[in-house]
């Protein structure tokens, strides 16, 4: 369904954003990873995707850098020879109450969560009108529909996500350009599932009451989101099925909202 389109996936060397760049190959784009990690296993990652038949370049482009985002982009279109889909994952975290929330992480979340994906959307922006096709698609949380304790800063980059893909969808409404924003709960990546390990060791649970505590606390489906099925999500959004879904804030939360 996607060949010969190029995708770009910032936070992509794991996780969320590894499982939405591997969905994407599968169904034919070339890749552009994005993040950190050691060069050797990025490779290896590159390696697999182009198994798929697809070609795949790396981009380390710092997210809190607007000039780093900007080449990033660059450099996808020179090497990859366009960008159709951009898919803003990259994301970091700390939770702290307000007034102890140090003023140095706020902004950096700030940055990568939010201002990033504006970056990111402005440089690939152009192209995709020209084209008359192009898929955006912004990974925000459930958090950018509600709130929770002690996250001040992502629960407002979040929200603010979801604010900039209406803003971009409504400015290409008439165009063959789309903007989304997919609203996780839960996902089972390796930085969860350090939460669920740190919960055990701290109060002498096995890994399946951990687990069951976590997920107990918000998502009534009390299964984990796979980065899997945000990925079927996101090549969903990509397709001509989804031409009309536009500004939309999909949850995949596990009736956390319906609660």
């Amino acid at each position: 369904m996607l060949k010969g389109k190029v995708a770009v996936v910032t936070g992509s060397t794991s996780g969320i954003g590894l499982g939405i760049a591997r969905a994407l190959a599968s169904a034919g784009a070339d890749i552009l990873l994005n993040g950190f990690g050691p060069r050797e296993q990025i490779d290896a990652l590159c390696g697999d995707l182009v198994k798929e038949g697809v070609r795949a370049v790396y981009n380390p482009a710092d997210m809190s850098r607007a000039d780093d985002i900007e080449a990033m982009i660059a450099f996808a279109t020179r090497e990859l020879g366009r960008v159709d889909i951009v898919v803003n994952n990259a994301g970091i975290q700390h939770t702290a109450p307000v007034e102890e929330f140090p003023v140095d992480r706020w902004d950096a979340i700030i940055a990568i969560n939010l201002s990033a994906a504006f970056h990111v959307i402005r440089a690939a922006l152009p192209q995709m009108k020209a084209r008359g096709w192009g898929r955006i698609i912004n990974i925000s949380s459930v958090h950018g529909l509600v709130a929770s304790s002690n996250k001040a800063a992502y629960v407002a980059a979040k929200h603010g996500l979801i604010g900039l893909t209406k803003v971009v969808a409504l400015e290409t409404a008439t165009s063959g350009v789309t903007c989304n924003a997919i609203c996780p709960g839960w996902v089972l990546t390796p930085l969860v599932q350090k939460q669920i390990d740190d919960m055990a060791a701290r109060d002498k649970l096995t890994a399946e009451q951990a687990r069951a505590r976590l997920l107990g606390e918000k998502q009534p489906s009390q299964a984990f989101a796979t980065p899997e099925q945000l990925g079927q999500m996101a090549v969903f959004l990509c397709s001509d099925a989804a031409s009309q879904i536009r500004g939309a804030a999909l949850p995949m939360d596990g009736a956390w909202l319906a609660q």
